[in-house]
């Protein structure tokens, strides 16, 4: 049995005065994650009448997040830390980052508003911080609140200003996503906005003559009713397990789409002003992961059920046109430990392939879309002890140490030499004895590092045995977390979903991830929540005017 949301035609009908409604607002929000929360508060903000609406009871994968925004150009806490940022100089970064993504103008707008988007948050009651880690992580322990959460620390991503930290992790007890997410849900209710939970959107509602998009079909569960209880129940389950027990995550998955079907009734919810869809990815969406990025297949997939890519395909059911969707971010983290940069990364022919201190999706991608997902980490005892030292007495965080003290312990291949390290990992014993001679010649200052890393991150391998550790897409011990980057093609001056001549489809809006926007080339820590507050205003304030 599929567990995802079933998408229909669009209803056409003559007229919005020929329908029987069951209810009726402005704006009509599908999925209430941060993308949706922002563009209900702002409808609200701008006067209009909200309804938002979601399959389970709200969140989605921003509350499932580390809870940090990507921001800079001049935030107070960065000020408190003492960096002068500015937005020019973030901008310059992120077009390494962004790419073609999103064009100049947008990118532009994005970091002059990041100051105001983060005071706007702080105005619904986000709290955040300026105290920092003393080294880079891939996500900071309780208590430090800014970070350097993308590339801008390596040499080559650093352009002509000083390297400013804008990860802005959101304060709160472990991962902050939910607290993030809590203000938003919080900020939501207090603006008016009114929300129907349980409620899976299955088609669009639009005029026959002018093809403007005027409501939804939502299929929600009935109040009161016991299998309306067990099917929130099951998903607080399929929250709290979904990487731990995936057989019997699958099985409560199928459970709760068996009640969707049996118990769900269909609403049809006029949208007088317009409909935004935020309903996130598509990572759980087996068949269109397989269809447009089989090469992540294997990952470890990031979200709820609900990134099924409903969204997206409601957006084409009437038109849409959809871009980037082979587009996948894989996040291969090697810091912490702080010793792992240090070492050597090689693909399955033993050669290096990257810069080893660059961003974990940076290098997740460069494994994953060119290496064919098979990659190790070399490294040699002493720098193999400095690692499980950190690991075991560094203050990591849970998930950050024990993956890589069991890869270290239990299943790193171990050989006395270079050249027999690669037969024991299958690789040209030739080829890595050649990588691993250059990569020490750089260490000691002999020569430049071919891949521009950081004379600092430079460690020479030369004390026996030799290791290797698997950081390829299919390691249990080590998994390789997956999501999606692309989504529907939008007018980027307002969020209005755009057909495939590029003309806006009326009454029809996308933010977050369900829409193409800034993280959809590459991803760095917070640019994704970053873009929700920034697109799902976007899209809320235009559809509340529309």
């Amino acid at each position: 049995m599929t567990t995802v949301t079933p998408i229909e035609a669009a209803l056409e009908v003559e007229c919005a005065d020929d329908v029987a409604w069951s209810d009726a607002a402005d704006v009509v929000i599908v999925g209430w994650g941060a993308a949706g929360a922002c563009a209900a508060i702002e409808a609200r903000d701008a006067g209009a009448s909200v309804l938002v609406i979601d399959r389970f009871a709200g969140g989605g994968a921003s509350a499932l997040s580390g809870g940090v925004v990507y921001a800079g150009g001049g935030t107070r806490y960065q000020h408190q830390a003492g960096y002068v940022d500015t937005p020019e100089a973030m901008g310059e970064y992120l077009q390494r980052e962004v790419g073609d993504a999103v064009r100049p103008a947008t990118l532009e707008r994005f970091c002059r508003d990041s100051v105001a988007n983060l005071e706007w948050l702080e105005a619904q009651g986000a709290r955040f911080g300026a105290t920092m880690p003393q080294h880079k992580t891939s996500y900071p322990r309780d208590g430090e609140y800014l970070y350097h959460s993308g590339n801008e620390l390596v040499p080559a991503c650093r352009g002509e200003w000083e390297p400013a930290a804008r990860g802005h992790r959101t304060v709160g007890s472990g991962q902050s996503g939910a607290a993030l997410y809590a203000v938003l849900r919080a900020a939501t209710l207090r603006a008016g906005a009114h929300a129907l939970t349980q409620a899976a959107v299955r088609r669009l509602v639009r005029e026959r003559a002018s093809g403007r998009v005027i409501g939804v079909e939502a299929w929600a569960l009935p109040d009161g009713d016991a299998r309306t209880r067990r099917h929130a129940q099951l998903q607080r389950w399929i929250t709290r397990w979904r990487n731990l027990l995936p057989r019997r995550v699958e099985a409560w998955r199928a459970e709760a789409t068996r009640i969707e079907r049996d118990a769900a009734r269909p609403h049809l919810i006029r949208a007088r002003r317009g409909v935004v869809l935020a309903t996130g990815g598509f990572v759980h969406n087996a068949q269109m992961l397989a269809e447009h990025a089989p090469q992540a297949r294997d990952g470890w997939r990031i979200g709820t059920a609900g990134c099924d890519g409903s969204g997206i395909r409601l957006g084409l059911s009437v038109g849409a046109q959809a871009g980037r969707l082979a587009n996948v971010s894989a996040w291969r983290f090697i810091v912490p430990p702080s010793a792992w940069p240090k070492a050597m990364v090689v693909n399955a022919r033993g050669e290096r392939f990257c810069n080893e201190e660059v961003y974990g999706a940076r290098l997740g991608h460069e494994i994953v879309e060119r290496q064919g997902g098979r990659a190790w980490l070399v490294m040699d005892a002493r720098l193999r002890r400095a690692a499980i030292r950190q690991c075991l007495f560094g203050g990591l965080w849970a998930f950050q140490a024990l993956p890589a003290l069991a890869m270290m312990l239990f299943s790193a291949q171990r050989a006395p030499s270079i050249a027999a390290l690669a037969t024991r990992i299958g690789v040209q014993p030739m080829q890595l004895v050649r990588h691993w001679e250059a990569y020490n010649a750089a260490a000691r200052g002999e020569r430049n590092d071919e891949f521009g890393k950081s004379r600092g991150m430079r460690q020479v391998l030369q004390h026996a045995p030799f290791y290797a550790v698997s950081l390829s897409i299919v390691e249990p011990m080590l998994p390789l977390p997956i999501l999606t980057l692309g989504g529907l093609r939008v007018n980027e001056d307002d969020g209005h979903v755009g057909d495939a001549q590029g003309r806006d489809i009326a009454g029809l809006f996308a933010a977050g991830r369900t829409a193409i926007g800034l993280p959809s080339s590459h991803y760095v820590s917070g640019l994704s929540l970053a873009a929700c507050v920034f697109s799902g205003r976007r899209a809320g304030r235009a559809a509340a005017m529309a």
